[in-house]
């Protein structure tokens, strides 16, 4: 039941309905796609050909660890981390690595909160072994699954049991910083972040993106309450025409001052998103090998392409299930 709950957060889209009448998120899908398609654009010469003749496939394939999440076992929580059900200064006290967190928890308590950071390294290893097989197909699929967790790790409220504010009478949060902010926003934002980056130590990294969302919990959550005393619910909401029809979405005025308050978060957190993507593909190539991506653009005619509903079935077959046991930082 916790996971059908995180699940149905994890695939909004673009409008937010606070009736929670089939929700959809822009950082759900759209976001994800945007993130992917901006990543490809920090990569250097001798990766971007390759990633921007892929560019579409990269960009769509963005949104499928979401779409899998009712069909693959543990896919869900692969999405978040529950910080707060392991008491304070969970930040400090949780093991970095996974067969110690393992080992301090039991694999089963770290399924049932959560797992993003330990998983992101997983896919790093994936995605490196992929370059080392000059696997184009594979090279394409993993690097847009990356891309969904890091972008998952940067949002403050995929880190609490708290998720949609349903534990503090703020039901509907989620919606408001992940959907309604860049709907208002986005145009204004600045998705220039420079060169893709060589990423040390994945582990540690995943994790320094995890505090720093986590970090900034507080004020989502508090900056959100505040605003609602002020306002008051009338204030807070209002109606905008929605495919015809008259919904109730967070007024452009409350979410104004929220977007004021905290200081262009979204923004921040989206661009760091796009420069992590970017710095964890170009790592796995270096880690890789450094393959001669034009040979493989060359060698790939998408005959081969990831088709999610065939792996769904592969995966559901066999049960495969994966070790995170690699750490070897």
């Amino acid at each position: 039941m916790k996971y059908l709950k995180k699940a149905i957060l994890l695939v909004l889209l673009p409008l937010i309905f606070i009736s929670f009448a089939e929700k959809k998120v822009i950082w759900g899908f759209y976001g994800h796609k945007q993130i992917n398609r901006l990543a490809v654009f920090t990569l250097p010469p001798e990766m971007i050909g390759f990633y921007k003749h892929f560019v579409q496939e990269i960009k769509e394939n963005a949104v499928n660890p979401d779409r899998r999440r009712y069909a693959v076992k543990n896919e869900a929580p692969r999405h978040y981390i529950d910080l707060d059900v392991y008491g304070d200064s969970a930040l400090y006290k949780i093991p970095r690595y996974w067969k110690s967190a393992v080992k301090k928890y039991s694999e089963d308590t770290l399924l049932a909160y959560g797992v993003v950071p330990w998983h992101i390294n997983l896919m790093k290893y994936s995605l490196t072994k992929a370059f080392e097989n000059k696997d184009a197909a594979a090279i394409l699929r993993l690097s847009a699954d990356i891309g969904h967790y890091i972008a998952d790790a940067h949002v403050p409220l995929h880190t609490t049991e708290n998720y949609n504010g349903q534990l503090t009478n703020q039901l509907g949060i989620h919606g408001l910083w992940e959907s309604r902010l860049p709907e208002l926003f986005a145009e204004d934002y600045d998705f220039f972040v420079g060169k893709a980056k060589y990423v040390d130590k994945p582990q540690n990294t995943a994790w320094e993106i995890i505090t720093a969302s986590h970090l900034a919990l507080d004020s989502v959550l508090s900056f959100e309450k505040q605003l609602t005393e002020k306002f008051g619910q009338g204030k807070k909401y209002s109606y905008e025409e929605r495919g015809g029809i008259n919904t109730r979405v967070y007024s452009r005025e409350f979410s104004q001052a929220y977007h004021k308050m905290l200081n262009n978060m979204v923004e921040r957190r989206m661009r760091s998103s796009i420069n992590m993507v970017g710095s964890f593909w170009y790592t796995c190539w270096v880690d890789g090998g450094q393959p001669d991506l034009d040979l493989l653009k060359n060698q790939y005619d998408g005959k081969n392409q990831f088709d999610l509903k065939k792996q769904i079935q592969k995966w559901r077959k066999n049960k495969v299930v994966k070790s995170r046991d690699h750490e070897s930082e």
